[in-house]
């Protein structure tokens, strides 16, 4: 037996060191990543979000609902976005996403108020996400103290701050009770089906390409699209099976209220399903082993957890985050799923988001059939 040799371990070594860095794909996810997980944790994850778009709807026009607007606007978690001019159109701008709050100033506010007859503010909060809005709700605690400090004097000194002059009523919409799995779950929908059908995907193709079998398919008369949905066809009916069981269980073990009517989230699972088959093929094609693939779909996958809603809220990362999870499929895809299960929305509130994934499912299918035709010649 021979002994051990400092040298011989300084060879391999060296020998090592060079064919990583003759591997760019590998030395650049090694590098990446760490600085991806740094840049996503420390800048762009917020647990308690704050500039929540709120719209409000004012019945009166009195002081007291303009100082209260004030505190609103004044106030680091609101940001005022709209103002209603019907409950309806208020109730229109919750549900389809473009408001997180909804703020009602009765009619009747500040007669109430005068009278000491419990003046209310009605509240609304889109929480379907209970971690989003937990801080905002906390803070409308000092509302009622805060708002018409200014305001209560002389024959109303009687509603002094201190003795509450009013009342915030506060609805959470969609999520009464704060369950966190009525917002988890629909979003693990989103998050397996990426994880599994893109590596999945990103793996088989390229484990062919290693073999040498897939050099077979130029010997036939195939154009690339056809190889490509070929190849991806089976994939899809692991989406369906993968979708129904996760749907089953989210209903019968959890409990998830499902008031959406069928059409819309079929919709936006095919345009999902397909668009995560293309993305995974298309990593098929610049990917020169199995390794590189899982690097790359790690790559993909990683940002789509945490820029898409699915583990911290979307409205708690700054403007650069955001317009990087706006590019991701998977935040569209999540916002059709909580959507329709948990709001009942429909085609008519959802169309931009299913409109998102379409566009993604056209830019990766051409993108990866160009690439495919490019490098398999």
């Amino acid at each position: 037996m021979m002994a051990f040799s400092i040298g011989r371990v300084l060879a391999v070594m060296i020998k090592e060191f060079k064919q990583l860095t003759r591997d760019r794909l590998t030395y650049a996810m090694m590098l990446g990543i760490p600085i991806v997980q740094l840049l996503l944790f420390g800048y762009a994850i917020n647990s308690e979000p704050r500039n929540l778009p709120t719209a409000v709807l004012v019945q009166e026009n009195s002081v007291f609902a303009r100082s209260i607007v004030t505190a609103l606007e004044n106030s680091d978690f609101f940001d005022l976005v709209a103002q209603a001019q019907s409950p309806e159109e208020l109730d229109r701008m919750i549900r389809q996403g473009r408001a997180q709050f909804a703020v009602t100033i009765p009619g009747d506010f500040s007669r109430r108020l005068a009278r000491g007859d419990k003046a209310q503010v009605l509240v609304e909060a889109d929480a379907t996400d209970p971690s989003a809005t937990a801080g905002a709700v906390a803070a409308l605690a000092a509302l009622p103290s805060q708002a018409l400090a200014h305001d209560l004097k002389g024959g109303l000194a009687a509603r002094a701050p201190q003795r509450a002059p009013f009342e915030v009523v506060v609805h959470r919409r969609y999520n009464p009770e704060a369950v966190t799995a009525y917002n988890i779950v629909p979003g693990l929908l989103g998050v397996i089906l990426s994880m599994t059908l893109v590596m999945m995907t990103a793996l088989s193709v390229t484990r062919e390409v290693e073999r040498g079998t897939m050099e077979s398919l130029l010997a036939t008369p195939l154009e690339p699209l056809e190889v490509m949905v070929g190849k991806l066809s089976p994939y899809v009916l692991v989406g369906v099976i993968q979708t129904i069981i996760i749907l089953l269980l989210a209903r019968f073990v959890f409990g998830l209220p499902m008031r959406g009517l069928p059409g819309t989230l079929e919709i936006g699972l095919f345009f999902f399903i397909v668009g995560s088959l293309a993305l995974g093929f298309l990593i098929s094609t610049v990917a020169r082993s199995q390794l590189q693939a899982m690097q790359m779909s790690v790559f993909y996958i990683l940002p789509s957890i945490l820029l898409s809603g699915f583990m911290f809220p979307f409205r708690g990362m700054p403007g650069w985050a955001q317009a990087i999870g706006e590019v991701i499929p998977v935040t569209h895809f999540l916002r059709v799923v909580r959507g329709v299960l948990l709001k009942g929305e429909g085609l008519s509130s959802l169309w931009q988001e299913l409109a998102a994934l379409a566009a993604f499912v056209c830019v990766v299918t051409a993108v990866a059939v160009a690439r495919y035709r490019r490098t398999l010649d």
